[in-house]
């Protein structure tokens, strides 16, 4: 397996080429970002309701009413947001596609976070968009404004941000937003915000880019349940914010997927209706995780750096990531991802791996135990 060759994100992810390999060994998975738990009880239960109320035919286009208005209480509650419109959608991912698709024309730039999620440049290409990657480097992964301006071309069109940002988990701080608005509103930009890990934030605040002076009006906003609620088969996703622009978007999903999983749309409406104590107590049992992998990768003779949130910690293993990676199944039976491949530039972090926390205790305490027996 090639791990360093990935097809300008157009052929297999590399998250289903490790995963297939954890599964072909037997090796633990620490690649992909998925829990092995379930959310909250209550939250499976509305499921099974909804599946036996027989809400099991198409949804309406634009999502199913309760889903849709708990989308706006949900904003409204937590951030004192008032949307416009919102739009159900397949997941996040089909939220990012539908809302790149209908705003980029041919040859328009998109103006986005490196490392980022594999889909992000197959949407930019499917658009016919080019990207721009603005940098983060280890290991702080803070913000470069000269690289921000860099970036921004006569072609600029949409600024896509990722906060909690995957790979890397940080979480952007109040005065980087403020820069990344700020050439939003001088350059005009709609900005399309990837927001599925906001309340999956262990150190610091995640801050809507939407709430900013001079960016309601211009941000698509979009989110999820399935991270935040340890629910991630569900696909159950939207994007909210103007009219206008939640329209474009609808537009194309029309073709894409039109609607469906309407029993966990129905589920999802009720998720976001639960005491803010249940996404505190996720949010909690992953912030001990975290830390618990943390310890594991540090006895184990790795560098690792705390994410402020997310699913993910990235570690130096002090060497080719990309073949530590490789040979890691054959050599101790866990499944991990080299950082680089996130970045289009591969020099930026050679060192990295990046660790899925979001399992059993049991399950990282093993992964942390075959590690240590590389050294």
């Amino acid at each position: 397996m090639k791990l360093a060759a990935r097809a300008d994100g157009l052929g297999t992810t590399v998250f289903t080429e490790m995963t297939a390999l954890a599964m072909r060994t037997g090796a633990i998975n620490l690649g992909q970002g998925f829990p092995d738990e379930d959310g909250p009880a209550a939250v499976i239960e509305a499921a099974v309701d909804a599946l036996r109320s027989g809400h099991n035919q198409y949804a309406p286009l634009p999502g199913v009413p309760a889903l849709r208005e708990a989308v706006i209480e949900h904003q409204r509650r937590w951030y004192g947001l008032e949307v416009e419109d919102v739009l159900i959608t397949f997941g996040a991912t089909e939220a990012i596609a539908a809302a790149l698709l209908a705003l980029c024309d041919e040859g328009d730039e998109v103006v986005v976070l490196e490392p980022y999620y594999d889909s992000y440049a197959a949407c930019i290409q499917f658009a016919g968009a080019v990207r721009r990657p603005v940098t983060l480097r280890p290991p702080s992964f803070a913000l470069d404004p000269e690289a921000l301006r860099a970036a921004i071309g006569p072609r600029a069109r949409v600024m896509l941000l990722n906060t909690p940002h995957n790979p890397t988990g940080r979480v952007l701080t109040r005065s980087e937003l403020e820069l990344l608005a700020s050439a939003c509103v001088e350059h005009d930009l709609i900005c399309v915000t990837d927001e599925v890990y906001e309340h999956l934030v262990y150190d610091g605040e995640h801050i809507p880019p939407a709430t900013l002076p001079g960016m309601a009006e211009r941000t698509l906003t979009i989110s999820s349940v399935g991270k935040s609620f340890s629910v991630t088969g569900w696909k159950i996703g939207w994007c909210s914010g103007p009219a206008e622009l939640v329209a474009a978007a609808r537009a194309v999903k029309q073709y894409l997927t039109f609607a469906g999983g309407t029993p966990l749309q129905h589920a999802a409406a009720v998720a976001l209706r639960l005491p803010a104590s249940e996404l505190e107590a996720v949010r909690d049992d992953l912030r001990r995780k975290r830390d618990r992998l943390c310890a594991g990768l540090s006895d184990a003779g790795l560098r690792p750096l705390v994410p402020a949130g997310t699913y993910f910690i990235n570690a130096d293993v002090g060497g080719d990531a990309v073949a530590f990676c490789a040979s890691l199944p054959s050599r101790c039976g866990v499944v991990a991802i080299p950082t680089s491949v996130f970045y289009d530039d591969k020099a930026a972090a050679p060192t990295l791996v990046r660790f899925a926390f979001c399992k059993r205790p049991e399950v990282i305490d093993e992964g942390a135990l075959r590690l240590a027996s590389l050294r």
